[in-house]
């Protein structure tokens, strides 16, 4: 009877052993489904989005992040050359057009017409339109930034002037400036950055676009000088100050430290006056108008979820990249102040009516994507180096070095050879 009740007991333990081994041989059977993107609070951030929004509703699929610290764009376009890239994985704006002429990232127009959660109306059409390349969609925006006028109540009100508001153009924007410097002695009107990304904006409201039909650039023409020469007259006329002329690396930290009214920014400078002024009492607004035509300009920032053309699991990858930009996931994102969120419904999202001056910023971040000429952050396949002449030109103007024709003539040239 021992006898019996071992061979039982025997019996037992090895089907529990079967049982075991099976179910991990079923859980190694699950789809890896790899992502990459930057790291610092990203890693935080897309494992939370995992496992509250991707993991319960996905059977059979694991979705894992891959977070890189520093050099992202080198490691990606290395690891997609070697066939080692990750299924989904961020692509930044700024250098998104060669990567997608590359034929590495897969077109998302078949997945997204078969798809019931995604659609294209459903996606916010500038920020859809930046990741577009020769009529084919390469990404999904997760997120983005438009660039806003940030500016101090205090100061407006000790000077007793009006805040800047969305009716403001270029020039009622200027006579407020001059009127609160001249309340508050020492304080100038607003941080100048001396970089296409704060006054590229203005050359937008003018009509100006980066490239015409040819692929060419015109910075000496009528347009981009309109943008150009009012955002350096305000340093010309004594308005505003480069961030280094008064001790600091960018508009941001001019603000914090209240040597500025205001400041070009988008919303990641909330986050640093949350730490750094606590106290600031600060408001936001749109860009002003050109008093011309009437319009606003901004750039967009963002970074799309796009897929690996070579990947073996691309039907997983995509319910992946639902998943992530699905309306329950940008709530999260947009309820914890994290970023602005893609899809259009979201506007209306009640976070945005909260009273506190962190929402109602980001409130005027997220609206500047829809207001006016509204172009990505973005250069064909030039990058930097179309910027760069244009930024040292910038410079040399507001810091009285060059005239503005001298300085477009140079900055036209330059263009020209990169064009060849």
């Amino acid at each position: 009877m021992k006898r019996v009740k071992r061979v039982v007991t025997l019996l037992t333990a090895i089907a529990l052993m079967l049982a075991v081994a099976m179910c991990a041989g079923a859980a190694s059977a699950d789809v890896q489904v790899r992502i990459a993107g930057f790291g610092g609070v990203d890693l935080a951030i897309v494992e939370e989005l995992i496992a509250k929004f991707v993991q319960p509703k996905l059977k059979g699929v694991k979705a894992v992040y891959e977070p890189i610290a520093d050099g992202y764009d080198r490691w990606l376009v290395n690891s997609l050359s070697a066939g080692t890239g990750p299924d989904l994985f961020y692509v930044d704006i700024f250098w998104s057009r060669g990567l997608f002429s590359s034929g590495a990232v897969e077109p998302l127009d078949s997945y997204i017409a078969k798809s019931k959660v995604l659609k294209t109306t459903d996606i916010t059409p500038s920020l859809l339109n930046a990741f577009t390349y020769n009529g084919r969609i390469y990404g999904i925006p997760k997120d983005f930034n438009t660039l806003a006028l940030f500016y101090n109540r205090d100061m407006f009100d000790v000077a007793k002037v009006p805040y800047p508001d969305e009716k403001d153009d270029w020039n009622s924007l200027t006579d407020k400036f001059r009127k609160v410097q001249a309340g508050l002695p020492g304080v100038y009107g607003i941080a100048l950055a001396p970089e296409y990304a704060r006054m590229g904006p203005f050359a937008y409201a003018a009509g100006f676009s980066v490239f015409d039909a040819k692929g060419r650039s015109n910075v000496i023409g009528s347009q981009f000088r309109e943008g150009f020469e009012f955002y350096t007259g305000l340093a010309k006329k004594g308005v505003g100050i480069m961030p280094a002329d008064i001790g600091q690396g960018w508009g941001g930290g001019a603000f914090a430290a209240e040597k500025v009214a205001a400041c070009l920014e988008g919303a990641w400078i909330i986050g640093f006056l949350r730490d750094q002024a606590p106290n600031l009492n600060y408001g936001a607004t749109l860009l002003p108008k050109n008093p011309r035509t009437g319009q606003r300009g901004n750039l967009i920032f963002t970074v799309s979820w796009s897929m690996n053309a070579q990947s073996k699991h691309k039907q997983e990858a995509f319910q992946v990249l639902e998943l992530l930009t699905s309306p329950e996931a940008q709530q999260w994102v947009l309820e914890r102040g994290l970023a602005l969120p893609s899809r259009q419904a979201l506007i209306d999202n009640p976070y945005f009516k909260r009273a506190d001056k962190e929402a109602a910023a980001n409130y005027i971040v997220f609206r500047g994507a829809s207001d006016g000429n509204v172009f990505p952050f973005e250069f064909a396949a030039y990058g930097d180096d179309w910027m760069t002449p244009i930024n040292q030109v910038l410079s040399a103007v507001m810091s009285g070095e060059q005239t503005v024709d001298v300085a477009l003539k140079e900055a036209q040239k330059r263009l020209d050879e990169l064009m060849k």
